[in-house]
């Protein structure tokens, strides 16, 4: 097989080259199990985390995409595909308002105290203010799959042509707009992006993060998260997985067939990595960086130094999320809308509850003590500690 075309391997749809056979194997949110790689069984677990749903919202399916809950000021901000976007109150589970964007939709949510921005299809950009009124509309390069990135003014985004670009958040004026080098083979994941202080940090194919000048798309710094590797462009794929996370003076990141790692979040400096295939991406608190691997295994590391605190392997193959620290628990969800919590100090299983039935492709949210997920089948569902 000649790879004489871009590969775009996809998180939700089939994994396909122009001209070439689909090749299922390679896309860990496929339907379709390989015969190796079985879902692991759940098995019944003692739960020592008492854990019920406060509230549940059906927004809409994801549909080929990942959509992502936003938080700002008790309330979160969800989008499907569909293009329905709405408000709901973090509480209470009442949805202040509904609307449709009058597109479909491929990425979102970003949100700021005055903003909210989505993706639409063919690469559009669309800002609504936080009572739903559309604010501004423009057209982008390319489809866009990771949810706009929205302060300091600007709204950035990251096309899947790896161009990044930077709009007014008052009038939708395009400010900047950079083009990174792509490699020839890359995952159609989410790759996210962060705004910390005047930088917009992004996550990019080929293992690289880069530091990007708010205020012209300049260059600040690039960090190598995986190293592309192998002899062949399939052994070679590394893209970064997921977003960014900062959390004080550090960067983490986690990319496929590559490393999780952390950096110095104002010059990119490594300040430890280890070897590491995610897709979903990873999440940091005070102790610990979390991510979960392609095989289905969580994954805690310190967050100074990196040393390996814990593994659990018991959820192999079951297509997790990214996980986040919740209260004392560690809390992922998986393909069949299951959220498992873990032991944050050991790894161990102390609870378990379930959702739609649909996978939990997005990172779980912690908003006022309650986490959120959003499945694919559209139900974004409020968990609460009794």
């Amino acid at each position: 097989m000649q790879f004489s075309a871009k590969l775009l391997v996809a998180s939700s749809v089939l994994v396909a080259m122009t001209g070439c056979s689909t090749l299922s194997s390679l896309n860990p949110f496929s339907s379709k199990s390989d015969a190796k790689n079985q879902p692991a069984v759940l098995t019944e677990i003692k739960s020592s985390m008492a854990i019920k749903p406060s509230w549940t919202v059906a927004i809409g399916t994801a549909g080929n995409y990942v959509f992502s809950p936003a938080a700002y000021a008790q309330n979160v901000y969800v989008a499907a595909a569909d293009g329905t976007l709405a408000r709901i109150e973090v509480a209470t589970g009442r949805t202040v308002w509904r609307i449709n964007a009058g597109t479909r939709l491929t990425a979102g949510v970003g949100v700021d105290g005055t903003t909210i921005a989505v993706a639409g299809e063919k690469g559009q950009v669309l800002a609504f203010d936080l009572d739903g009124k559309l604010r501004w509309k423009t057209q982008g390069t390319n489809e866009i799959l990771s949810a706009p990135a929205v302060g300091q003014g600007l709204v950035v985004v990251r096309s899947i042509d790896n161009k990044v670009s930077a709009y007014d958040l008052t009038n939708g004026e395009r400010k900047w707009s950079i083009e990174r080098p792509l490699p020839p083979l890359t995952l159609r994941l989410a790759p996210g992006i962060v705004i910390q202080g005047q930088q917009a940090i992004v996550a990019m194919p080929g293992g690289r993060m880069s530091s990007l000048a708010l205020n012209n798309g300049g260059l600040r710094w690039e960090a190598t998260v995986g190293e592309p590797k192998g002899a062949t462009e399939l052994e070679r794929v590394a893209d970064v997985s997921g977003a960014p996370v900062v959390f004080g003076g550090d960067i983490c990141a986690s990319s496929y067939q590559g490393r999780v790692a952390c950096f110095d979040v104002a010059t990119g400096a490594l300040r430890w990595a280890k070897p590491l295939s995610s897709d979903a991406g990873v999440s940091v608190d005070e102790r610990f960086v979390f991510a979960s691997d392609v095989a289905g295994a969580v994954n805690a590391f310190a967050r100074n130094g990196g040393a390996s605190a814990w593994r659990n392997d018991k959820l192999s193959y079951r297509r997790l999320s990214a996980p986040i620290s919740y209260d004392r628990a560690v809390a992922v969800g998986d393909f069949a809308g299951y959220v498992h919590f873990l032991s944050r100090e050991d790894g161990s299983f102390i609870g378990r509850v379930t959702t739609d039935g649909s996978q939990i492709l997005a990172a779980p949210l912690v908003v006022d003590a309650k986490l959120i997920v959003q499945t694919k089948s559209g139900s974004v569902v409020a968990l609460a500690t009794e």
